[in-house]
């Protein structure tokens, strides 16, 4: 029988799942790239002898007993990297000199709680309660939402309705909201310092969802920064027997009879194929590449309507010093600085240092890689764009500020610093090609959290889309899924049976 085939728009982790899976399946497969490497947003880059690691702190799913790592295990992440657990998630230093250690083992989190706040006793044993239900129980990845029948959600209630229970009441409150419930000084601004992690309106039951992760030792940091953790599943689609074009930028998807053929690239190179899959920019894709025909008024208002994660500014810096006294921790250290700063537009009152002394792989041997990655302000940076002299010198001013601040922190480490790079919204821009450059898609939200969105457009037949942009406050753990759940789609569109695995 002759293979169908699929062409896949981007190579970031949504791209690569799909491409996996599309060829486990029997499908051919070719994946277009529009940078020289695989990753998207989840990648690294050299500097003089340094890894500068870009936008990964922890993954879900790393080891037994979380749902996803059965993918990351069908993609062959693991056990192929070494994965790498924290004793704790974050460390928060109060501004009264208590510190806040955000311990991943359950039981001493709790103990820790209730020793900085005995006052709040009830409050902790509720959140603490919701994060043991959690971790009972894995959530369901195995099916595509959209392919789930009646059966199948009976079951899922008969079988993890404590699960269902607690995610309902825990998704409509934010950190915030329940930060304010404390009335423990530390443990209140502590929780507030939580939504710098992701957004203001961020749900409770993400963090509560990660620390149970934690406590099951299976929301661990892949040893080798971003890139490679693309690359394990790049040489996953090799060994399947897929095809990666890389600077091959797409800029129509083609269409005839109202059905995806296939899509055109920048240079006029057309890829024919049965199907499309677009692992790209959500807006771009139905906007642009499809001329904004297939849409009806829901996706309409997503796109009016919905927040937008910001941008980052990453700061990267090489530093020769191995700080063995730093406790590891997966999303670092937040400390509140003297007096407010601000840095690219932004005013900053608290810094989050992630200091990478757990994985030596980042720098040269007695040395370290330590990044920031601080929220931006996307039109701040657009003005800059016709300015290469101003960008460049704001670039400079921001490494000087960072190495100034932290040297504060950290004394000596001005002088240790050997090498500092600042990537910007421009930067994500130009590499990924994501709306207003942001780094997640759309913002995490109490509304977006769990939110499912339809992988395919209205009156498009044969088209498919992936990622961030319809799977929303998912992380690399969900973009992966939606390529996985693409693939069980369009395996049913054929009458084929889904198969996980080439084994």
């Amino acid at each position: 029988m002759v293979e169908k085939s699929i062409v896949i728009v981007g190579a970031g982790i949504a791209g690569l799942s799909a491409g996996c899976y599309g060829r486990i399946n029997g499908y051919g497969v070719r994946i277009l790239e529009q940078d020289t490497r695989p990753g998207g947003l989840c990648t690294s880059w050299e500097r003089k002898g340094y890894t500068i690691h870009g936008n990964m702190c922890f993954l879900a799913g790393s080891g037994p007993g979380v749902g996803f790592h059965r993918i990351w295990r069908e993609l062959g992440v693991v056990p192929a990297m070494r994965m790498v657990d924290f004793e704790h998630f974050l460390i928060v230093e109060g501004r009264e000199g208590r510190t806040f250690f955000v311990h991943t083992d359950i039981d001493r989190l709790e103990r820790h709680m209730k020793e900085l706040g005995p006052e709040d006793q009830g409050l902790i044993e509720d959140f603490v309660r919701g994060i043991r239900v959690f971790a009972k129980y894995e959530l369901p990845v195995e099916k595509a939402p959209e392919l789930l029948g009646l059966a199948d959600k009976s079951k899922l209630i008969f079988t993890k309705f404590p699960l269902l229970k607690t995610m309902k009441r825990w998704k409509k409150i934010s950190v915030s909201e329940f930060a304010s419930r404390f009335k423990s000084p530390s443990l209140r601004a502590a929780f507030e310092e939580f939504k710098l992690l992701f957004s203001d309106d961020l749900p409770a039951a993400f963090i509560q969802l990660a620390l149970a992760w934690s406590h099951k030792k299976s929301c661990g940091y892949p040893v080798g920064g971003g890139l490679e953790f693309a690359r394990s599943i790049e040489r996953r689609f090799r060994e399947l027997g897929g095809k990666i074009q890389f600077k091959s930028r797409v800029t129509q998807i083609l269409v005839k009879d109202n059905q995806a053929v296939g899509v055109r690239t920048e240079d006029g190179e057309e890829f024919p194929a049965d199907y499309v899959i677009s692992a790209a920019d959500g807006r771009r894709t139905i906007f642009d590449w499809l001329g904004g025909n297939y849409v009806n008024e829901k996706i309409r208002g997503y796109y009016r309507a919905l927040p937008v994660s910001s941008s980052a500014i990453l700061v990267g810096l090489g530093v020769a010093r191995s700080f063995p006294e730093i406790p590891w921790s997966a999303a670092g250290c937040i400390y509140y600085l003297d007096e407010p700063v601000v840095i690219g537009g932004k005013e900053f009152l608290s810094l989050r240092p992630m200091i990478y002394n757990f994985d030596p792989s980042l720098a040269p041997p007695g040395k370290t890689f330590i990044r920031i990655l601080l929220p931006a302000d996307y039109a701040y940076w657009d003005r800059l764009r016709d300015d290469p002299a101003r960008y460049q010198a704001e670039k400079e001013k921001i490494a000087k500020t960072i190495i100034s601040l932290l040297d504060k922190r950290y004394p000596g480490l001005a002088q240790q610093v050997e090498v500092w790079d600042v990537a910007t919204p421009l930067t994500f821009e130009r590499y990924t090609g994501n709306w207003q450059a942001s780094i997640i898609g759309w913002e995490v939200t109490k509304k977006t959290l769990a939110m499912v969105m339809s992988k395919t457009l209205p009156g498009l037949r044969n088209f498919y889309m992936a990622g961030q942009w319809v799977s929303p406050g998912g992380g690399i753990p969900g973009v992966a899924a939606s390529g996985r759940n693409v693939i069980q789609l369009i395996a049913k569109n054929d009458g084929r049976p889904f198969l996980a695995s080439s084994a």
